[in-house]
Parts: C-alpha cells; sequence; structure tokens
C-alpha cells in the first residue's frame, strides 16, 4: 500500500559516549603580538674584544717653554802669536786672541786654565823659519807630546799637531821651545796659532 504518514516527533535520546580523540589539526594562523613585556636585568659582561686598529695622528700641540741654558758647558780659545822667536823653556804667549769668550786662556801668561772638566782638543799650527822648532805641549807640568821641525837657513816651513787630553779643573795647559830651537815664526804674511776647546764635558 502507500507509504505512512510521518510519525509523532520522538523524546531526545541520551548523550552519547565520548568519542575517539581525532588526528591532529593543520597548524592555525599566526596571532597579533603580544605586548612588550619588562626588560630582563643587566648580563654577565662579555670577554674582553681584541684591539682596535690604531687611530689617526693626532694634531700637533703647542711648542714647549724653552729649555734651561744655563747647563751647557763652554770652554774654548784661539789665539796667534805677535812675535817671532819666543824665548825658551817658558810658555809661550800666544797674545793675540781670536777667540776666548769664556777668557779660559790667560794670554799673558800663555796658559789655558781648565774650569769645566772633561775631554778637550788641544791643536796647534806653527810657521817654522831659519832655524829648528822643538815644540812640547804641556799639560799639568808635564810634557805629554813633543814634535821637532827642522830648518836653516831661509827655509819657512809648517808645524801642525793636534791630540785630545783628559783635563780636571785647575789643570793648566800650553806649549813651550826647547832651547836653541825656538824657530817658531809670525810676521804680516805668516801666523803661528795655539787652539784648545771641549770636546765634551765630565
Amino acid at each position: 500500500g502507500e507509504m505512512g504518514v510521518d510519525g509523532i516527533q520522538g523524546v531526545d535520546g541520551k548523550q552519547g559516549e565520548k568519542g575517539e580523540r581525532g588526528s591532529k589539526g593543520e597548524k592555525g594562523d599566526l596571532g597579533p603580538a603580544g605586548v612588550m613585556g619588562p626588560s630582563g636585568p643587566k648580563g654577565v659582561a662579555g670577554s674582553k674584544g681584541g684591539r682596535g686598529a690604531p687611530g689617526k695622528k693626532g694634531s700637533r700641540g703647542a711648542k714647549g717653554a724653552r729649555g734651561d741654558t744655563a747647563k751647557l758647558l763652554r770652554s774654548a780659545f784661539s789665539a796667534g802669536l805677535s812675535k817671532p822667536f819666543p824665548p825658551p823653556n817658558v810658555p809661550i804667549k800666544f797674545d793675540k786672541i781670536l777667540y776666548n769668550d769664556q777668557e779660559d786662556y790667560n794670554p799673558s801668561t800663555g796658559k789655558f786654565n781648565c774650569s769645566v772638566p772633561g775631554a778637550y782638543v788641544f791643536a796647534y799650527h806653527l810657521t817654522v823659519r831659519g832655524r829648528p822648532a822643538r815644540v812640547s805641549l804641556v799639560a799639568r807640568s808635564r810634557k805629554v807630546a813633543k814634535a821637532r821641525e827642522t830648518l836653516y837657513g831661509q827655509e819657512i816651513d809648517q808645524a801642525s799637531f793636534l791630540t785630545v787630553l783628559k783635563l780636571s779643573a785647575g789643570d793648566q795647559v800650553w806649549l813651550e821651545v826647547a832651547r836653541d830651537w825656538n824657530g817658531v815664526y809670525v810676521s804680516a804674511e805668516d801666523d803661528s796659532v795655539f787652539t784648545g776647546f771641549l770636546l765634551y764635558p765630565d
């Protein structure tokens, strides 16, 4: 026969038992950024880094104050002879002063007086004429160097000598000629000169 009319709606049934857990779904979209949290405590200092590259050269500093020039020790002289054939066995008096700013050389005695202890250079350049010349360099009353130039007649020659001496304050240095060997000569055209200067102080 024909299909019957729908029946009256039944009463809701009881809740069924919990079903099994389904499979994990796909990862959801990234949510909006949260509010920034408070700053954390200061961390421990790290290890010392390597040395950096050298910096650029600095600008030139201001000029310094002038140093003390009083410590610069000086002593020097140079003197020529004004008359030929000086007397023997006494200091030759080189009385024509070429340089003697510190006045350590005394032209009236012919002696150099050491005021600054140290090493000194002494030299002479003598014109010799007509007779021999035996010249001695005397220091502390001792002949420390001797030289001889032998000439006769009207011949003219030059005698030169240079040495370094260590002197103490108060030491004296001079030149002298031996008896009968005093051909040291000067004229308008020829000079005889005695020179000394401090090389370096003690």
